[in-house]
């Protein structure tokens, strides 16, 4: 008999009646938005919950909130156990280790931290009418803060609430509708974006664009809004209508220097608390620096769009564009230059933003920078003028040239065409993956042209230092070859493409250097001679050697996402080999490589570069990037979904759905699989500790396009190992069990229950949800609807299964899954 579901009805009924005996309770609270009935005032609670999106329990250390108690206690053990402080603690377990004698710890204490209304109803719920002494110390210290509030000045209360929280997930709004042609982009925490009013004119851009909305915002749930501005999206929780200043106040000086870091270290505002670069410097070694923003290069005055516009008209040499392409206005093409340098540049940064002049540079790599600018801010139709308008000046250039060389070619067109690229392998058009595709080994030879040039250069000095001007020129080179070789491995990764260029290409070339050094601003020749001298950066090589030879070794953060592309190319050369499967010393130090990778990360250059983008990582977006690659690679080591893969290229989604289904004998039930099942563990939990629908609607803008392209081997194969442990003959394992249980407790009973506690059709529909609500990328979308069908299969196969047996859905063994009861009170 299967395994799973005689142990969920038995877990869930048996404690229960070891607590009661006798009749059952009568079930008198009912759920005002579906009537649905429980024994328990808490349990309604709890269930309501899941209609208001209310997250009350909250970390007073970041600020993340949750929808259980639990969560919030495995958040405090797993993301601030190396932060110090006082740990939380459940509450049987708070009352009875507090003795009335025993004053308040000495230290840091949550008597110190200012509380909102949740966070008091959340200890007047749970007190049962008891309240201990730091609690009530807790209590006294907010309200004297409540009374110091009303005597302050309110100047922040007039400040706008920004769009995203640089917290984490504070407080969901519900959904909202988005006017059709004016969605503006988020406001970002530290810095506003470019106004942009509502009689801003839209005369240059093309006019089909107002036409229609962006159908990833078309939903029943929508609110009115703004009819021309994206409203909050996240807006934060204020304990009162005048207590936000000082509420942050306090929490700035409560939490310890070992925890997040006090704000005037790590944010460009004091009264921003939040996971921003750089690279922790509790683990980076290196002396502290002087903290850093770059600045998106803006366009000054309507001189300058003209300007733009006769760079436009002279590459234009056959006048393909004069009808159909029209200039953005001014302010759109700051807030297009703005949202390209803020929100996609820093997950792959080969511009130098410094010299980057949208009045100097060439026209073509101007478009399609502004076409990645126009995806984010949900503007399709400018979108594709912009980046088609790039790839024909780019063409007409290529053609025109007599006697093409790739060793002659401008970088700005390796960078035109790797941006036009980027913009049609993930657009979700199959035509524009035919196109990249075709003009692979085109860019592949352009980089080893002007790799060849970059060699002859660097020689020429006869080991001399370069000036800083021939360094940018330089590094500019290095980073741009590195991005493809980055792009060609997503390539790779997303639909088993062949990769277009070899490690040879990189031997001796050196690695990305730190951000800090690559936008350093420059006062004389001496200083930037020392600051070069003591950055140490190695080469491609030694870099490799010292992880297939289990040395960490030193490198920057581009350097870090460099070394694992390396090494998931290492693993899939390795997985394509015939003789992969009898080849067990290349296995063993491909593993041994990974190892020394991740251990590679406690030495990462130190940041001093601040990103202004929200995720739960606290150091560079690179690191969190390559992170996500890093779980893939060590799940490819034993499960390759190649067929997968293969169809995700013609980008439809019930052939996609229906090459998951099939996949379900590549994943099996072995030790070796509870260690990949870990890494998709991993990889669900940091969205489901930030908050599913807060990831669902942050992380299209927020996040690179890695992790849900990383992402979905991961959760196919968590969803079919799922589903075999739900129905397989043989029961589960212990360590099966543990996971198991580890996988359920990341989800609220309510949204198990939809499918059965099936949690295999649970975890496939919610990571489908999740990556396709806002879309930036045409890709997710198709990824999403795949997972929603996915999801719909396993529980259709289900039910085939269960009408075929003449019986219900085949339950488990008796020593099977023992899940949580089903209804917990927090």
């Amino acid at each position: 008999m299967p395994a799973v579901d005689m142990t969920l009805a038995s877990a869930a009924s048996t404690p229960a009646t070891a607590r009661k005996s006798g009749s059952a309770p009568e079930k008198k609270y009912k759920c005002q938005f579906c009537n649905r009935a429980f024994s328990r005032s808490e349990h309604r609670s709890r269930h309501e919950r899941s209609h208001t999106k209310e997250r009350p329990f909250k970390c007073l250390k970041c600020r993340s909130t949750f929808v259980r108690r639990d969560l919030l206690l495995r958040h405090d053990r797993t993301v601030h156990a190396k932060d110090g402080g006082v740990p939380l603690h459940s509450e049987v377990k708070r009352r009875t280790t507090t003795k009335p004698s025993d004053g308040p710890a000495p230290g840091p204490s949550k008597a110190s931290m200012s509380l909102d209304t949740a966070t008091l109803e959340q200890i007047e719920a749970s007190s049962d009418g008891m309240v201990d002494i730091e609690t009530a110390a807790m209590l006294m210290t907010d309200f004297r803060n409540k009374a110091m509030a009303s005597q302050e000045p309110e100047s922040a209360i007039d400040a706008p609430d920004p769009v995203i929280s640089p917290n984490g997930p504070s407080l969901l709004e519900p959904s909202v509708a988005y006017a059709p042609g004016a969605v503006a982009l988020p406001q970002m925490p530290w810095d506003s974006m470019v106004p942009h009013t509502v009689t801003e004119p839209k005369a240059h851009s093309m006019s089909s664009s107002s036409g229609e909305s962006h159908p990833a915002f078309n939903s029943a749930s929508a609110l009115s809004s703004h009819p021309h501005q994206l409203p909050p999206i996240m807006e934060r929780q204020m304990s009162g209508s005048d207590v936000l200043p000082s509420s942050f106040q306090s929490m700035n000086n409560s939490v310890p220097v070992s925890g997040l870091g006090t704000p005037g270290a790590l944010s460009p505002y004091p009264s921003m608390l939040g996971p921003v670069s750089p690279v922790d410097y509790r683990r980076s070694p290196g002396p502290s620096q002087a903290l850093t923003m770059t600045r998106a290069p803006q366009v000054e005055s309507d001189e300058q769009c003209a300007k733009i516009y006769e760079n436009i008209k002279t590459f234009d040499t056959e006048n393909a564009l004069l009808d159909t392409f029209h200039l953005p206005s001014l302010n759109t093409l700051n807030r297009l230059l703005k949202t390209y340098f803020d929100l996609f540049h820093h997950h792959l940064p080969f511009l130098h933003v410094a010299s980057f002049k949208p009045t100097e540079v060439s026209a073509p790599l101007l478009l399609a920078v502004l076409s990645i600018g126009a995806l984010y801010i949900f503007d399709q139709d400018q979108a594709y003028m912009l980046h088609i308008g790039s790839k024909v000046l780019v063409n007409q250039f290529l053609q025109n040239k007599e006697n093409f060389s790739s060793r002659k070619c401008p970088l700005w067109t390796m960078q035109s065409t790797l941006v036009n690229m980027i913009f049609a392998s993930w657009s979700g058009d199959p035509k524009g993956l035919e196109w990249a595709c075709s003009i692979k080994s085109l860019l592949a030879n352009m980089v080893a042209g002007n790799r060849y040039e970059l060699k002859l250069r660097s020689e020429g000095r006869e080991g001399a230092q370069p000036n800083h001007e021939e360094w940018i020129e330089d590094e500019q080179c290095r980073r741009t070859y590195y991005a493809v070789y980055i792009f060609f491995g997503l390539l790779t990764l997303t639909y088993n493409h062949t990769p277009a260029m070899g490690f040879n290409e990189f031997d001796t070339l050196e690695l990305p250097s730190s951000e800090s050094l690559w936008t350093m601003e420059v006062s004389d020749d001496e200083s930037w001679r020392e600051s070069l001298a003591a950055s140490r950066i190695i080469t491609f090589r030694q870099a490799h050697d010292n992880l297939f030879q289990g040395e960490p070794a030193r490198y920057s953060a581009f350097a870090t996402r460099v070394m694992i592309n390396a090494l998931f190319l290492e693993v899939w050369y390795h997985k394509r080999s015939p003789e992969a499967l009898q080849d067990v010393v290349t296995e063993y130090k491909l593993r041994l490589a990974l190892e020394t990778w991740e251990k590679s990360l406690e030495l990462c250059e130190p940041e001093t570069v601040v990103v202004q983008l929200s995720a739960p990582h606290k150091g560079h977006p690179l690191i969190f990037n390559a992170m996500a690659m890093y779980r893939n690679t060590r799940a490819r080591l034993v499960v390759d979904l190649k067929s997968i893969q293969e169809a995700l290229r013609y980008h439809d989604s019930y052939e996609v759905a229906a090459a998951m289904t099939n996949a379900r004998d590549k994943v099996e039930r072995s030790q070796e699989m509870i260690k990949v099942i870990q890494e998709c563990f991993d990889c669900i939990e940091v969205a489901a500790v930030q908050g599913i629908r807060w990831v669902a609607r942050t992380s299209a803008t927020n996040w690179s396009i890695e992790h849900p392209l990383t992402g979905m081997d991961l959760m196919v194969i968590l969803t079919l190992w799922l589903y075999r442990l739900e129905h397989d003959e043989e029961p589960a394992n212990e360590e099966e069990l543990a996971m198991y249980n580890k996988l359920r407790n990341l989800f609220d009973d309510d949204s198990v229950d939809i499918y059965g506690a099936k949690l295999s059709s649970t975890v496939a529909r919610l990571w489908g949800s999740m990556i396709d609500e806002v879309v930036v990328w045409g890709i997710t979308k198709l990824m999403g609807e795949a997972f929603k069908l996915h999801s719909q299969a396993l529980v259709g196969y289900e039910d085939a299964m269960s009408s075929r047996s003449g019986s219900a859905t085949p339950s488990m063994a008796p020593g099977g899954v023992q899940v949580l009861e089903m209804q917990v009170a927090y």
